[in-house]
């Protein structure tokens, strides 16, 4: 379906996602296969990407940002996703700390970071999830003990996306152990503070572009001014982010679906067997209608909670079934289409291998399928 036919997309949206599926056919297709094979890092594609707005499409026109509508950054981000979902993956964990910013910051701590983060300059990061305990808040072993004017970060964060070539990350720590999710904080850390280590980045399955790190704070001195509002609303702030970005996952999602069918529709029209075509077969046809159905349905989940976002009602139980359905949707269109490819699709000549594999981690990161059904059912039993 044409992008533009979708409902709530405007022509002003639909001008920015066409500008930007030049760009990523010209410059992100070409390089997403070497970057692949020899896991270099998509940050490679920052300045270009910054050239055209996207760095700050999470941002409004006052702190540097194009000021676009939900939609417009859902539809770039699915034609970036479609040319290399490491690029998308990396865009979205800037989303990340650059959101968090937004929600919990006040107004001196949106103009000290977020213009340079919206132009490029500054990378950023969200630092939530911790080795023994994934991201829930009871588990969280990082502590921040105030000091007079400066916190003391200790701990530990682990699968920290952008963390070696970021300028700050969003940090979330203890500031009172007994209390739970309410005595979470979150701070803005500077990576040139002394006391921050980065492992080397992680050997990933998929988005190999897109390096996830080990985060060690030792003594980590934070001034008060870096704190991310009062005292224990890091949690608050943090879903409040989460609640945005499993719509960027969900467009990660989107835009691999979008070229594995392509794809797919491609190679089954162009095979022959016995003087056939492979599109000429129900067999093959019936696949490609499920692969279209679902991703349809992944599609008006999507815009769903992006209308709800756009005009500022609440989106929590919608973001969730729209990350769920469109993650695991994704599994079964890359199979689907590497089936159809038979044993050229299992080749590494081929896209489709990647595919697969980049789509597996988006039913795993912000919010594992398990903890979006669980979300989900929240909002139904109340």
């Amino acid at each position: 379906m044409n992008p533009s036919l979708r409902l709530g997309v405007t022509d002003e949206d639909q001008a920015l996602a066409d500008a930007v599926a030049a760009f990523s056919q010209a410059e992100l297709a070409p390089r997403a296969q070497a970057i692949d094979e020899q896991e270099l890092s998509v940050t490679c594609h920052v300045p270009q990407l910054a050239a055209l707005g996207v760095m700050g499409l999470n941002l409004p026109e006052q702190l540097g940002g194009p000021g676009v509508t939900p939609t417009a950054m859902l539809l770039a981000l699915v034609e970036i996703s479609k040319a290399c979902a490491a690029t998308s993956s990396m865009i979205g964990a800037h989303f990340l700390g650059a959101d968090a910013v937004l929600i919990g910051g006040d107004a001196a701590q949106h103009q000290a970071w977020l213009p340079r983060a919206a132009s490029g300059e500054w990378l950023a990061g969200f630092a939530l999830t911790e080795p023994r305990g994934g991201s829930h808040p009871a588990d969280l072993r990082t502590r921040a003990v105030r000091e007079g004017d400066h916190y003391r970060i200790d701990g530990v964060k682990h699968f920290i996306s952008n963390a070696a070539e970021a300028r700050f990350l969003v940090v979330f720590a203890k500031t009172d152990l007994a209390a739970g999710a309410r005595g979470v904080s979150a701070f803005i850390v500077d990576m040139g503070t002394p006391g921050i280590q980065v492992s080397s980045h992680e050997k990933l399955m998929g988005i190999r572009g897109a390096h996830a790190f080990e985060v060690s704070f030792d003594n980590v001195r934070v001034p008060v001014a870096c704190r991310l509002g009062e005292e224990g609303s890091g949690f608050k702030t943090a879903m409040k982010v989460l609640d945005n970005s499993r719509l960027d996952v969900a467009a990660t999602a989107l835009g691999i679906a979008e070229a594995a069918l392509a794809a797919a529709a491609q190679w089954a029209k162009d095979r022959k067997i016995d003087g056939e075509a492979l599109a000429m077969r129900q067999g093959i046809q019936w696949m490609v209608a499920d692969m279209k159905l679902r991703l349809e349905a992944a599609w008006g989940l999507t815009l769903q909670a992006t209308a709800l976002r756009t005009a500022g009602r609440p989106f929590t139980q919608q973001s969730a079934m729209a990350k769920l359905h469109a993650s695991e949707m994704v599994g079964f269109v890359t199979d689907a289409a590497l089936q159809i490819h038979g044993g050229y699709g299992y080749t590494r000549e081929m896209p489709l291998e990647r595919y697969a594999r980049d789509a597996r981690i988006l039913r795993i990161y912000e919010g594992s399928s398990e903890i979006q059904r669980s979300i989900i059912a929240r909002g139904v039993l109340g």
